[in-house]
């Protein structure tokens, strides 16, 4: 069995991640539509993390990069990965000792 993640308990919940349901990048409370297209999703994704590693220019910036793994974690299974390794990492630091 498995637990599904309840979004209905806390409506104004900060949240990070994407909306299966809806499709959308969910940032806040920022929402962002993605493509239908599963070849549209992918090239915004590795474009974001390719130009992410240029961040040292003015207008690109590392930013980029988390966003276009999280883009690209939407179709591609080692992002998606990547992705939830870091998450449970995060909880884990996160947490307090006992």
């Amino acid at each position: 069995m498995t637990e599904r993640h309840d979004t209905t308990a806390k409506p104004g919940a900060k949240r990070f991640g994407i909306d299966h349901s809806t499709g959308h990048i969910v940032m806040g409370a920022t929402r962002v539509p993605l493509p239908r297209s599963r070849a549209a999703r992918v090239s915004i994704g590795s474009l974001l993390v390719v130009c992410g590693f240029l961040g040292f220019l003015p207008i690109l910036g590392f930013w980029m990069v988390p966003l276009g793994v999280l883009v690209l974690s939407h179709d591609l299974h080692v992002a998606r990965r990547m992705r939830r390794r870091f998450a449970v990492w995060w909880q884990k630091r996160r947490k307090p000792a006992p």
